[in-house]
């Protein structure tokens, strides 16, 4: 083979090119909202939709007003903000405190593989309704099963995240760390979890985005306040306004707790954004 038939490799961008590349990216994200947003707007001035099916985006923003100001059903609207988020903060908190070093101990050891994977894979596929029904039965209707159906829709894309990321690990790696001397501790702390971390935030992503599509399911029993209850009660009454503006709330409140992770990845990790 000559040296011509070899394919080098591609040089790392310059900074000029990165942020071309950059604004480029923005610039389609933000047509990419601007065009869906004048679509929404034209659809309903030209009457092409019902408006008790979807609104106009000036009457969901006069729903967003009136319920932060007035309130729906006795709440202010950050009031059911805190309340969706204290439950789902607590379920994932708690699936990560879990999840995670169970995930890295089952990808490293075969036999506690076998004792807790075939739990999660079993209820994993198991619709929440379906599941919410038992844990009602066990818990009660308080917050303590709502939080329970929660911590248990996060718990298995952490666990399984964090299981194929520990499983693998180069063992090269390893090899040349205990080649230095290196402790079990050492291994754990210099090898094994920066290996991990990629894998494990991944995971958060995926399961902070599971959480919340459980949230609607956790609230619509005995809950009085809450993003979910909010849009599950307003649906009942046609309040199409209501509805769509609490997706909005419950969708950018999603958005925001991603970036945040996106960010403790980028502080963890930062060789991957080099």
């Amino acid at each position: 083979m000559s040296a011509a038939d070899v394919v080098e490799p591609s040089a790392p961008l310059s900074r000029r090119a990165r942020k071309w590349r950059l604004g480029r990216e923005r610039a389609l994200t933000g047509l990419t909202v601007a065009g869906l947003f004048l679509a929404w707007l034209l659809s309903t001035h030209y009457g092409l939709v019902n408006p008790l099916f979807l609104p106009s985006p000036a009457a969901v923003w006069t729903a967003f007003v009136r319920t932060a100001t007035e309130g729906y059903q006795g709440s202010l609207l950050h009031e059911h903000l805190l309340a969706s988020l204290g439950r789902v903060l607590t379920g994932y908190v708690l699936a990560c405190a879990i999840g995670i070093p169970l995930g890295i101990v089952m990808g490293l050891s075969r036999d506690v593989k076998a004792v807790f994977d075939p739990v999660i894979e079993f209820y994993r596929p198991l619709p929440p309704l379906a599941l919410y029904t038992l844990i009602v039965m066990w818990l009660g209707i308080g917050d303590t099963s709502k939080v329970a159906l929660l911590f248990l829709a996060a718990l298995p894309p952490l666990t399984i995240s964090s299981m194929q990321a520990a499983a693998g690990v180069d063992p090269r790696f390893v090899k040349a760390a205990r080649s230095l001397g290196a402790g079990k501790a050492q291994l754990f702390r210099h090898v094994f979890l920066p290996a991990c971390l990629p894998g494990i935030c991944t995971g958060m992503r995926i399961s902070l985005g599971f959480t919340y599509t459980v949230l609607v399911a956790a609230e619509i029993v005995a809950a009085t306040a809450g993003l979910g209850w909010m849009i599950w009660d307003a649906s009942k009454f046609l309040i199409s306004d209501v509805v769509i503006m609490g997706l909005f709330v419950l969708a950018l409140t999603g958005v925001a707790l991603d970036f945040a992770i996106r960010r403790c990845e980028r502080a963890l990790t930062p060789w991957r954004f080099r």
